[in-house]
């Protein structure tokens, strides 16, 4: 493990953020907060007023949107090192507010662009001197026949808390009114179950420990059944209303048509999933002959296939494993990945205060990404790197590339380059680590990889669809027909091989995703486009690094599937989800060699 926990000032400057970059002082910061509040009175004036001078409107609502950012950046990076410093929190309160003003301050726009006659929207899509924001003009203009008169929209806005009612009744309940049973440990000792030290059970070697935090998590969730049935059903019902207000088909549509993804991607995904579940299969069967079980539960699904392993790996040799393992990303790629490492990018390490996890926070134009990591000497911890760096390198490489209004890159592609990085690194890892139980345990992190994101996330999206159908025929979403769905989807996947313990029924209830419909799908399309062009790159070399680099650096200038696109990758098409699945397949025969 890493070092305990540390006072923030005992971390060597070198492992911490220097965000001077931004700011060299919270007095620098103040100064342009006062510019960027002195100038929401500028946006307020133009109100009503688009159609006079529609290029200056837009103009000056970006501008002071770039110019909100770093100040958002800075006070959002200064608590997240030390969320008890009244100081921090006080700037990051301020500019949450600075920035709800600056964005109600321009609320007006769309709706006033939408009452311009066509042609004029059309000539202002053409028009050179926009040529930043012809992204931004296309969505207006593609989501014209969905948008309502303003005085309607305004209506509907002013249901927003209204609307996202469920989520936060959904969080109360889970994060302060929900117990969970203690577990008893090995030694008979008891620790407290919490939904954060879940997944530490449920990987535990011991399977009475499994057993007992599946039950104990499953059956207290189970306990609140019609209280989360009843919030997830007016989750779901909130989504049909908002769809069919805005004529949509569905909720569905409604929550992929304005990302100009086509539906066509959400079916293909989980028909291809299906055709794979045969794959699927003979890993379960493969885990359980390596885990000496006569029945394999769905407690059992998380543990290592491989005993008396482990990989220590303290930051700076996983760091440089990292560098090792994309090199074939080339060389000025690994250059900027050392920028990173020495300057100031990334704070490694817990310390007191500190926010847990992981993230890479990428939106400012003239300043480099920055990198929150907790690093622990473990295989986990090094590929959090190259996954958070992938997210780091997409957003140098569009913010290099694309002016503001169009660097921010679509939800859609959002997970490509950091799970390509992974996917990068684990094949280097495999050639360059042949002894055996290395092979085995970075073989079982690899499949268990497919299993938790593309063949559970789909099964996710398969409930949300179902979900969303049941509400729009009117079929009552109780806890008894939400459960018989989501057993059945998980006897589909898992039935042929596995107990699907009865407690499974009851998993829906605590997964918060649901909350946001029809996003879960992007990490299993996300996983199939990253394993996909992973092979291209080394297969294929230069030429493919260097369409890569296009996908990089297209930030929204063109929708997602069009991004891809530029890499050689399709995913309108089920080809690219089939050919992850055959890297699946073939990984499995790999651990089936490996443990042989």
């Amino acid at each position: 493990m890493a070092e305990s926990i540390r006072k923030r000032e005992e971390i060597e400057a070198q492992y911490k953020w220097n965000l001077t970059h931004i700011y060299p002082s919270d007095e620098a910061w103040q100064q342009d907060y006062d510019r960027v509040a002195g100038r929401l009175k500028e946006a307020e004036a133009l109100n009503g007023r688009v159609a006079e001078d529609p290029k200056k409107a837009i103009c000056t609502y970006f501008d002071i949107q770039e110019q909100m950012m770093p100040v958002f950046e800075y006070a959002f990076l200064r608590k997240e090192t030390d969320n008890a410093d009244p100081k921090a929190q006080g700037l990051k309160d301020r500019a949450i507010r600075l920035a709800v003003q600056a964005s109600a301050a321009g609320a007006y726009l769309e709706p006033e662009l939408l009452a311009l006659p066509d042609e004029q929207l059309h000539s202002l899509l053409q028009d050179p001197e926009l040529s930043a924001y012809d992204a931004y003009l296309r969505g207006v203009i593609r989501n014209k026949a969905h948008t309502l008169p303003k005085e309607q929209e305004q209506l509907i806005a002013m249901m927003g808390e209204v609307a996202e009612a469920p989520d936060a009744i959904f969080t109360s309940l889970t994060e302060a009114d929900m117990k969970l049973p203690p577990i008893t440990m090995p030694d008979g000792t008891q620790q407290q179950l919490t939904e954060g030290n879940y997944s530490t059970f449920i990987h535990h070697r011991d399977r009475e420990v499994r057993r007992q935090a599946f039950q104990n998590l499953m059956n207290t969730y189970r306990s609140f059944g019609n209280t989360i049935a009843a919030t997830y059903g007016a989750s779901v019902k909130k989504d049909v209303f908002m769809a069919a207000s805005h004529r949509y088909e569905s909720a569905r549509q409604a929550a992929m048509d304005p990302l100009e993804i086509p539906e066509a991607v959400y079916d293909n995904l989980i028909a291809a999933v299906h055709e794979a579940l045969p794959s699927l299969q003979e890993y379960l069967r493969l885990r359980k002959k390596a885990m000496g079980l006569d029945t394999l539960h769905m407690y059992d699904l998380y543990a290592s296939m491989v005993e008396d392993y482990e990989m220590k790996l303290p930051y700076e040799e996983a760091f440089e494993l990292v560098l090792q393992g994309l090199r074939p990303m080339g060389e000025d790629y690994l250059e900027k990945l050392r920028e990173a490492k020495t300057g100031g990018w990334i704070d490694v390490f817990p310390s007191e205060g500190k926010s847990s996890g992981a993230f890479s926070s990428g939106g400012l134009t003239k300043v480099h990404p920055y990198v929150l990591l907790n690093h622990n000497d473990n295989l986990d911890s090094a590929f959090t790197i190259a996954h958070e760096l992938g997210h780091s390198m997409h957003s140098f490489f569009s913010n290099t590339n694309q002016p503001f209004p169009k660097n921010d890159y679509s939800l859609f592609v959002a997970e490509v380059a950091s799970t390509c990085n992974e996917c990068v690194m684990m094949r280097y890892l495999l050639r360059t680590m042949p002894e055996k139980k290395a092979q085995a345990y970075l073989l079982n992190y690899y499949l268990e990889q497919f299993r938790t994101t593309c063949f559970r996330q789909t099964m996710f999206a398969e409930f949300e669809k179902i979900s969303h159908e049941m509400a729009q025929q009117g079929i009552p979403l109780t806890m008894e027909s939400l459960s018989e769905k989501y057993y059945a989807l998980n006897q589909l996947y898992y039935g042929e091989t596995c107990e699907v313990d009865e407690e499974i029924a009851a998993e829906w209830m605590r997964i918060p995703h649901f909350y946001r419909a029809f996003y879960v799908y992007v990490y299993a399309t996300g996983l199939c486009a990253a394993v996909t062009l992973s092979e291209k790159i080394l297969n294929e070399g230069d030429k493919a690094v260097a369409d890569y680099r296009k996908f990089l650096s297209a930030g929204c200038s063109v929708p997602p599937i069009e991004a891809l696109k530029l890499a050689g990758i399709d995913m309108s098409s089920p080809e690219p989800i089939r050919k992850a699945l055959d890297v699946f397949r073939e990984t499995v025969e790999k651990m089936k060699e490996v443990l042989e």
